[in-house]
């Protein structure tokens, strides 16, 4: 019998990064704060990204094939709870920061964090709640030095 608090209190252990994830699909956009993220293969470089199914991103990225990963810096718990909340209710989330447009994608990226990673899907799961995509590194940009925002050191849960 699963025990349901000693899942959900070591689910909650996993150590996850936060990043905002830019989505494009036409003249549409969206990005959201995503956190279950990892590198999944060196040859060809892979990165696994899992999206809520009934989110507006988890359309576009169907649609498009392709996402972008901004790293957030450690610093940056503000950016990551503003593209928590929902398109529906906030309208664009990206109109108070200074976004780009990244040159293999075109998905939206901020200016202000440790970098990017774009991705064209390769591949997915759906079972569950949550899509995982896997995306093959197709571009990628240091902006700054630092160390990452880590869901740990903000306080939150998403998990578990």
């Amino acid at each position: 019998m699963l025990d349901e608090q000693a899942k959900k209190t070591l689910l909650r252990k996993i150590p996850h990064g936060l990043y905002v994830c830019g989505v494009k699909s036409g003249d549409e956009a969206n990005g959201f704060t995503a956190s279950w993220v990892m590198q999944g293969s060196f040859e060809p470089p892979l990165v696994v990204n899992c999206v809520r199914t009934d989110s507006i991103s988890h359309r576009l990225l169907q649609e498009s094939g392709q996402f972008a990963l901004s790293f957030l810096a450690a610093d940056q718990k503000d950016v990551a709870a503003q593209f928590f909340k929902p398109q529906r209710r906030v309208g664009d989330k990206f109109e108070n920061f200074d976004v780009l447009d990244a040159p293999e994608t075109g998905c939206p990226v901020l200016k202000d964090c440790l970098g990017y990673v774009e991705c064209r899907v390769v591949g997915s799961v759906a079972h569950g709640d949550h899509t995982v995509f896997v995306g093959e590194v197709i571009g990628a940009q240091v902006f700054n030095e630092g160390e990452p925002l880590l869901l740990e050191s903000t306080g939150w849960n998403y998990g578990g």
